[in-house]
Parts: structure tokens; sequence; C-alpha cells
């Protein structure tokens, strides 16, 4: 396997790193690792899905299954919780 050093990587970043791979249970370099493939399997940034379509990617499991439309330009409304 191949290994990769860099250089000059701002301290907060490798901070939020290390918090975001103890969130997902494995190590820093585990982490950077998925990261790096994601972003290269895609060919586009990790976090450049709509907010909708990670939704529905992470609730698809449990039973999900309409498609969550965009919300682009248009005004926010209060949820209807009470009738």
């Amino acid at each position: 396997m191949a290994q990769l050093l860099v250089r000059k990587l701002d301290e907060g970043l490798k901070a939020k790193l290390r918090r975001r791979a103890a969130r997902h249970g494995h190590s820093t370099e585990e982490e950077v690792r998925q990261i790096l493939s994601t972003a290269v399997r895609k060919g586009e940034p990790v976090r450049s899905r709509p907010l909708g379509t990670r939704f529905a990617a992470r609730f698809s499991g449990i039973g999900l299954t309409r498609p969550i439309g965009a919300l682009r330009g248009q005004d926010a409304r209060p949820a209807g919780f009470f009738g």
C-alpha cells in the first residue's frame, strides 16, 4: 500500500478530523482514507449532495420512501404540530 504525507496541516483541521473519526468509531487515519476515497470516487466534494438527498440516504433503512423535494426560494413556514 502507498503512503501519503501531508505537511503544514492546520492544527484546527487536524483536531476536527480526530473528532470526526471518533464519532465514526475509527482512527483519524481511516477517516482521512474514507474522505479521500469518497471524494475521488464521486469526483466531487464530500458534502456536495443536497441536504434532502443526504437525509433520504440516512433514513432509507427505516421506511423513508418518498423523495424530499428542494425548498430553494420558498418562504419558511412553521411546522403544523397542533392541527
